[in-house]
């Protein structure tokens, strides 16, 4: 019998965040549903909250969004224990194992056409666009935020148009909607997860001091372990608060 590859389709990676939920609107609005594939890494750190805003994406897409995870590996916990490495030059070792080998292995085995990233209208995003283009060409990445001029809070009055509610990670404080206990974090996050959940603190504290290696580091480049972190330290996390504008009005014509 002669083997079928799948139809060539684009991907869109949905990672929870508002702009990547958006973005995967915008593709499925423009592409159809037929010719879009929606991909989400099952990390077992995210917050609970993160299954019902799926759910709720699913129906506002009325397409299913796909889970693929780590065959070795369910959190950064495990990723540090089992590697004695947090962060350096080349990255967080976390989003190496749980994500980028993650994202090659389903590249070999499927066939697609081109990769959809919810990268945000910034300039900070737009350079890291520039970026994924250039180093990862063979992605043929495309980035509707960008292509339509829609940053992180324009991104989030469109889920509140659509009577989406935002992922609780929004809700509490932070900008992105990372795995609780992210080790890009910084001081002022790490503070903050501290007092929302301090399980969570206290499990990073413990596991920082038995592989001698720690998220945080001081301005001179040493190491600051969490259990030595002053809980006064660290700027207050800037709240996402959408300001329904000029924008709102011209939603619909992106989705």
């Amino acid at each position: 019998m002669q083997l079928v590859l799948n139809e060539a389709k684009k991907i869109c990676w949905f990672s929870c965040g508002a702009t990547s939920a958006v973005a995967t609107k915008i593709a499925l609005s423009h592409y159809g549903k037929d010719n879009v594939r929606i991909i989400y890494f099952e990390i077992n750190t995210a917050h609970s909250d993160n299954e019902r805003f799926i759910k709720d994406c699913e129906k506002w897409y009325g397409v299913e969004i796909e889970r693929i995870s780590s065959e070795k590996y369910n959190s950064q916990f495990e990723v540090i224990e089992h590697t004695k490495y947090v962060n350096g030059a080349k990255g967080a070792r976390c989003t190496l194992e749980l994500k980028r080998l993650v994202r090659k292995k389903w590249e070999k085995d499927n066939t697609w056409s081109n990769q959809i990233f919810g990268f945000e209208f910034s300039k900070k995003e737009q350079e890291r666009a520039n970026r994924l283009s250039r180093d990862h060409a063979k992605t043929k990445p495309i980035f509707p935020l960008i292509e339509n001029r829609i940053d992180k809070i324009e991104a989030l009055v469109i889920l509140q148009k659509a009577n989406i509610r935002l992922p609780t990670m929004y809700e509490l404080g932070y900008p992105n909607n990372n795995c609780i206990g992210c080790v890009k974090g910084g001081i002022g996050y790490w503070n903050k997860i501290r007092i929302d959940f301090p399980s969570t603190f206290n499990k990073m504290a413990k596991l920082e001091r038995s592989v001698n290696r720690s998220c945080l580091k001081e301005a001179n480049g040493t190491q600051l372990f969490l259990d030595e972190l002053d809980p006064k330290r660290g700027r207050q996390l800037k709240m996402l608060i959408p300001d329904c504008g000029f924008f709102c009005g011209d939603i619909e014509t992106y989705i």
